[in-house]
Order: structure tokens, then C-alpha cells, then sequence
């Protein structure tokens, strides 16, 4: 018996043509996620590569600078987060201009950012979810509620790369400055990079624009590495800080040039109260071959949010140029915890208003709640080979009544003043230590004990556990399809 002739309307057409696309869609999303990584006529990963790539434009991502990528990354990531597990996975960034807002990584995931490419931070505040207060902060900086994310966030992760060839982050501050001098914000303003709560993180070979706020903010992390990246914001702006480690443990930051409106490294480990009740020190850095610019901050500032502790900080071959000051120690009864066993050593600075700066009453507490009998503990603070020209006053160091910073060093320092120098070049109170071959000399209470004869600050030789990390690069990435 024959069966009976089927007639397809024209609406039954089109019901099969948009299935048909749908399923076409599903495919290729898979294919996606599938991509591999192989060495040429192998079957094997190349060293320091992901297994598994893909690119903004297989989730729709439009680089024209005007349309809104944020869905893009998204999708992107949430679609390699499937995969990252096996071998890793890498998100390409292509040449274009992608304007975005706020997207979170994954774990075990390189973002790449080609060298024409540039990400654009959105001006859109509904593209920045609001995050609560940092639990060592208390409450925001900016105003006492949440803050925004920041356009890079990631918390929870373990193995995150963020590099490109030298690729550039606009955040476009200028909108969020605004309305923080007009005192307009009702919530923290975002930082550019931020991961939280996160393990084998690295930094790489980008150049950072105009951050509304901080640049990179690692906090409760570990095994961090910064290394070639360019960071610049406008000299006025406000609270650009180029690297804020914070909370932290094993930390490089490396072969980087900073221009900021604040300090251009900053190590914190939260404020009064809150930073306390954490209790988690930033510990174990190292900061070497780093270039600072910033008339009104410090090269490496430490504090003034210590309240959880630092220690063990290396910093060496540092140059500083129209800058405030070297390295500022920055803190005040109510932060409690210490700032201890810090190590600096190779500074070469050109105008500078201070060679050496710490501070014993900073003020600026989050709240009323803080203790002021909780006094910090500020020793072993070491200093030598230093070249300084055209410098207004060699040193301002202020401790705190009954609570000295004692152990200081300073050895083989060259200070040459500026044609108009501060009368007084050493203003020293509260503050215990020696020092050995520093001109102009010191002041009285740290003494040479040993003139004509050079005693050198101690610096550490053995290595840290952060030496031993590698960059995760990738020797060869073909061109986008």
C-alpha cells in the first residue's frame, strides 16, 4: 500500500531550517570547547601550553570598540571551564578593540591578549556586579558599602595565567575619578585585576591604562608572580596604585614600569580591627628591576593597611624618578600586627622629596571600633647601596611614643641635595638603629658606630619559594581562524 503524500507550508520550512540552525549552533559550541593544542605533526602538548583554545569570536565577541563583550567572555570562559580540568585551557583575545565589563575566571586558564588587541573597561555600571567589603577591610574605601568587581576577578582559583604580547587594558578611569572627587560614589571603585583566595597566579607582559582604582590586587592568594607589565595613569589621578599585594604569601614582582597617582607597589594586609581578626600577613616577596614614577607616593609603600602583618620582603635594583619617596613605611596605633625583617637593597633615584619615610601616624581608620592600644611592631628594617640625586630631605622617621621602630640599617648611602634642600635633612623621633657610610649623616639616634669603616646592612642570599616558579609562556600560538 502506498503511503500518503506529506505537504510542507511554508511556515513548516522555516520551523526546519531554524532546528536545523539551532543544531548547528549546539555542534559548534562543542567543537569549541574541543579544541586541542599539539605540537606540529605530534600528538604531544607543547610546554607551557593549554590543551584546549578558544577564541572571543567563537561566542560572538565583536572587537569594534563599541559593542559590549562582557556576555562574550562569559560564555567564553564558562565553556572552557568544562574542559580545564584536562591539560588546561586558554581563552585568545584577537586583534580589535572589546570594550567589557566585569567577567570571572577559572581555574587552570590562561587569558591571552594578542598584541593588537585592546580590552576596554565598559562605562556602563550595570556591567559591574557589587561585591561585599573585603572581610579585612570592613568596609569599602571609596564609601562604607560594597565595591564593584573588578573587570579581571577571579576568587577560589588555583593555576590562572593573564598575559598577552604586551597587550593593553584601558579601564578608562576618567568617568570613575570624576565622581570620586566630586565625592559622588555610593561604592568602591573598581580595580582592574583582582583574584582573590587563589593559588599559582601570574601577571605577564601587559601594559595597565587609566585603572579607576588600584591596578592589580592580589589578596589572600599565593604564589604570585608580576612580571613585564607596564602600568600608567595620570600623576593626579586618584589611588591609581600600580601592584598591591595584599594578605599574600610568596610573592615576585618583576622587570615592571610604573606611572601612577599613588604608590607604585603597595603591600597591605588589612585595616584596624578587621585586619587583625583576619590575620593574614602579606610574607615572602620578592621586588627586583622595577622603574617607579609618582611625585606625590612612595616607590614600595608598606602599609598603611598592615593590621595582618608583613614580613620578609625583598627589594632590589629599583629605580625611582620624580618620585616622593623610596621606600615609605606607612602606619599608626589601632593597625597592631608588625612590619618586620624588610630588606632593601641597589635604589637608584632622581628627584626625590624623600629618600626615607615611615610614618607612625597615618591615621585613616575604617570606623570608630579600632583599638588605639593596638600598637604595631616596626623592626629590622634594612637599607643599603643607594645613589640619590637631587633630593629635598634625606629622611622623615616618625615612630610611635613608647612603641620605637627599632633595628634599623642603613649602609653605603649617596645622597646629593636638591639646589633648594630642606634645612634639617634628618628628622628622626622614636626610632632605634645604626647606620654605616651615609652621607649627609644620619641622625644621633642612628649613629655610625664604625666610621671610616663600611658595615653592610644584612641582605638575604637563600631563595624563596617563589624563585623556583617558572612563567607559564607558550612558544608558538597560530593566528586566529
Amino acid at each position: 500500500m502506498a503511503m500518503p503524500l506529506i505537504s510542507h507550508t511554508p511556515h513548516d520550512s522555516r520551523v526546519v531550517l531554524a532546528l536545523l540552525l539551532i543544531v548547528v549552533v549546539v555542534l559548534n559550541s562543542s567543537l569549541v570547547e574541543c579544541r586541542e593544542i599539539k605540537e606540529p605533526g605530534t600528538s604531544k602538548q607543547p610546554s607551557g601550553c593549554r590543551k584546549h583554545r578558544a577564541y572571543l569570536t567563537d561566542f560572538g565577541g565583536v572587537g569594534d570598540g563599541k559593542t559590549s563583550n562582557t556576555k562574550a567572555f562569559k560564555a567564553a570562559i564558562a565553556n572552557l571551564s568544562k574542559v580545564a580540568e584536562d591539560g588546561g585551557a586558554e581563552l585568545y583575545v584577537p586583534p580589535g578593540k572589546w570594550l567589557t565589563g566585569s567577567f570571572n575566571l577559572t581555574s587552570h586558564l590562561t587569558l591571552y591578549i594578542h598584541k593588537d588587541a585592546l580590552l576596554i573597561a565598559s562605562q556602563d555600571e550595570s556591567e559591574w556586579p557589587v561585591l561585599p567589603p573585603l572581610p579585612s577591610y570592613g568596609r569599602g574605601r571609596d564609601a562604607p558599602a560594597g565595591r564593584y568587581a573588578s573587570l579581571i576577578f577571579g576568587t577560589n582559583l588555583t593555576d590562572i595565567v593573564i598575559t598577552g604580547g604586551n597587550a593593553t587594558i584601558d579601564g578608562q578611569g576618567a568617568y570613575w575619578w570624576d565622581q570620586f572627587k566630586k565625592k559622588e560614589l555610593k561604592l568602591t571603585r573598581p580595580y582592574l585585576i583582582e583574584i582573590m583566595y587563589s593559588d599559582q597566579v601570574q601577571i605577564f607582559n601587559l601594559t595597565l591604562l587609566n585603572s579607576p582604582s588600584w591596578n592589580v590586587h592580589p589578596i589572600y592568594s599565593n604564589n604570585v608572580i608580576i612580571h613585564g607589565v607596564t602600568i600608567s595613569a595620570p600623576l593626579d589621578s586618584p589611588n591609581t596604585d600600580g601592584i598591591n599585594p595584599d594578605s599574600c604569601t610568596n610573592v615576585r614582582i618583576e622587570d615592571s614600569y610604573i606611572v601612577s597617582g599613588d604608590d607604585c607597589i603597595a603591600i597591605k594586609s588589612g585595616w584596624d580591627e578587621y585586619g587583625i581578626k583576619v590575620g593574614m600577613p602579606t610574607e615572602h616577596v620578592r621586588i627586583r628591576r622595577v622603574t617607579c614614577i609618582s611625585p606625590t607616593s612612595a616607590t614600595i609603600a608598606l602599609g598603611s593597611e598592615m593590621s595582618g602583618g608583613i614580613q620578609d620582603v625583598r627589594a632590589e635594583d629599583i629605580t625611582a624618578i620624580n618620585t616622593e619617596s623610596a621606600v615609605r613605611i606607612k602606619t599608626a596605633p589601632g593597625r597592631g600586627a608588625f612590619v618586620k625583617d624588610i630588606f632593601v637593597k641597589g635604589m637608584t633615584l632622581k628627584t626625590m622629596k624623600y629618600v626615607f619615610w615611615m610614618t607612625g601616624d597615618y591615621g585613616s581608620h575604617p570606623d570608630p571600633g579600632y583599638d588605639p592600644k593596638a600598637l604595631p611592631i616596626v623592626k629590622n628594617i634594612n637599607y643599603r647601596d643607594i645613589t640619590a640625586e637631587d633630593v629635598q630631605m634625606s629622611a622623615k622617621l616618625a615612630g610611635i611614643e613608647n612603641d620605637a621602630f627599632t633595628g634599623i640599617c642603613i649602609s653605603n648611602v649617596t645622597i646629593s641635595l636638591a639646589e633648594k634642600p630642606k634645612k634639617v635633612q634628618w628628622n628622626c623621633t622614636n626610632v632605634e638603629g645604626v647606620t654605616s657610610r651615609v652621607t649627609p649623616k644620619a641622625c644621633d639616634l642612628l649613629p655610625d658606630k664604625n666610621a671610616g669603616k663600611l658595615v653592610d646592612c644584612p641582605f638575604p642570599t637563600d631563595k624563596l619559594p617563589i624563585d623556583d616558579f617558572e612563567l607559564k609562556t607558550c612558544p608558538s600560538r597560530p593566528s586566529p581562524p
